[in-house]
């Protein structure tokens, strides 16, 4: 019987079928953070239950952690009192955990591709949904509730329903200035927040197959923006080449034989889909939202739909938009380049080319923030904080910063971000705040000319 990539791990992944219901799934690589472990701890505490592989758990602080002055005592309570029962609860039951200060440390699902935990064929869970990022592997990847967390923490495997199969092609040559990012966006844009509830999806098509790894990870970690239980891409030479090398990465013959494998993981010729779209490169231009959920996106020389269920009158109002309006010459007062969506190297070193030479507006609050102390040294190396500084942007420490209100990078009420982030909800980055997603390009080039603007005609 042919088979998609995701049957195929899937499949190669099952303790035991349940008969008519749900699978018990084996999990190769369990992440966890500050924020949605406390809770699973207490659980298996109450129970008097182990954490039955620590080998296969790793840990980091991101949602909640400062971006600035991270050698010091953390000052917010909250924060201050998760990162502590994180350490607590890593130290009590043998979990490596990457905290503030370590190298390693970092947003993760940054830190984990970084340090050749993810690798193709594997399942992948954590407590925050937007696991999906793992897919450009060729993983299977997805969030998961803190009850789930536990349930994985007791036996390295959970209880889940098989979701259905969905694919999404997109063939042919981006114009200039379109990156991975305006790509998911536009996706999302054309089918909808719902259109992948109950699947797991597939990216397929020259155009995923000429993306480098950091923008594959881009596409996969907005899946669940439009339903989906994620996204995953076959891994190719492009994938073996990232993973390769890296610290927790196979070594040697271990390697070769694994890589033997892992170019067995793709989807063979006439395996069927549940549900199948088609989509032109051509048609993708540089992306912005304009309301409070990712679909609700336009290209950034487009006007906001006058009619239908995107012109929803209570996003409108929150944003200050009304149907018709043309965006460009917006003025923005903030912009954030990083999250797990895109604060990895290349996302920064794609700013840093178009911001070179050139200043941000006066009117600007410009935050750059990197997904992981990696990163961060990758910046350092290559001279892209002269480049960000001397440009007038502020340049802190990982973290997921401005992505979400969990952390002290908020966004005043009332004011515009183009954010790189991956959800614009009322609230997402402050009480009142208005969120505009973007790629780290347009994002820079809104930083410097003070507003949305068409930037792509400056483009070489």
């Amino acid at each position: 019987m042919k088979k998609t990539l995701f049957d195929k791990i899937w499949d190669s992944h099952i303790v035991e079928s349940i008969p008519d219901g749900p699978d018990i799934l084996y999990i190769d690589q369990h992440l966890i953070h500050e924020v949605t472990s406390p809770q699973a701890f207490n659980e298996l505490k109450e129970r008097d239950i182990p954490v039955f592989r620590p080998q296969q758990v790793v840990a980091t602080a991101d949602h909640n952690t400062p971006t600035q002055n991270q050698h010091l005592p953390v000052q917010d309570l909250l924060s201050r009192k998760q990162l502590k029962e994180l350490t607590h609860n890593c130290e009590e039951n043998n979990i490596t955990l990457y905290g503030l200060g370590h190298p390693y440390n970092g947003i993760v699902h940054v830190m984990a591709p970084e340090l050749g935990i993810t690798k193709p064929g594997m399942t992948i869970v954590c407590g925050d949904s937007h696991t999906s990022t793992h897919g450009a592997f060729g993983t299977i990847a997805f969030g998961i509730g803190t009850s789930q967390v536990a349930q994985v923490f007791a036996s390295q495997c959970l209880l889940v329903e098989k979701p259905k199969k969905l694919r999404v092609n997109v063939n042919g040559k981006l114009k200039n200035g379109v990156l991975p990012k305006d790509v998911i966006l536009y996706i999302i844009s054309k089918l909808g927040t719902n259109s992948g509830t109950g699947y797991f999806c597939e990216y397929a098509g020259d155009v995923f197959e000429n993306m480098s790894m950091e923008g594959r990870m881009t596409v996969c970690n907005m899946s669940i923006e439009m339903g989906a239980r994620g996204g995953l891409i076959a891994p190719d030479e492009t994938t073996f080449e990232y993973v390769e090398g890296r610290e927790f990465a196979p070594k040697g013959e271990d390697f070769e034989q694994l890589k033997t494998y892992w170019k067995t993981l793709k989807t063979d010729e006439d395996a069927v889909f549940d549900q199948e779209y088609s989509f032109d490169a051509e048609d993708i231009e540089p992306m912005i939202t304009y309301g409070t959920n990712p679909g609700m996106g336009i290209k950034l020389s487009g006007s906001i739909p006058v009619e239908g269920g995107k012109s929803d009158a209570k996003a409108l109002q929150y944003m200050g938009f009304k149907p018709g309006e043309i965006l460009l010459d917006k003025p923005i007062n903030y912009i954030f380049i990083g999250s797990c969506t895109n604060s990895r190297i290349e996302d920064f070193r794609t700013a840093a080319a178009y911001i070179k030479g050139k200043k941000k507006a006066e009117n600007v609050n410009a935050l750059i923030v990197p997904g992981s102390r990696q990163v961060a040294a990758q910046i350092e190396e290559e001279g892209l904080r002269a480049i960000f500084e001397e440009a007038g942007f502020t340049l802190r420490q990982p973290g997921c910063s401005a992505c979400l209100a969990m952390n002290d990078d908020k966004i005043p009420a009332g004011e515009y971000c183009v954010s790189t982030s991956n959800r614009n909800f009322e609230g997402r980055q402050g009480q009142g705040s208005r969120t505009i997603l973007a790629s780290p390009l347009t994002a820079a080039a809104t930083a410097v000319a003070g507003k949305l603007t068409d930037y792509t005609k400056q483009l070489n």
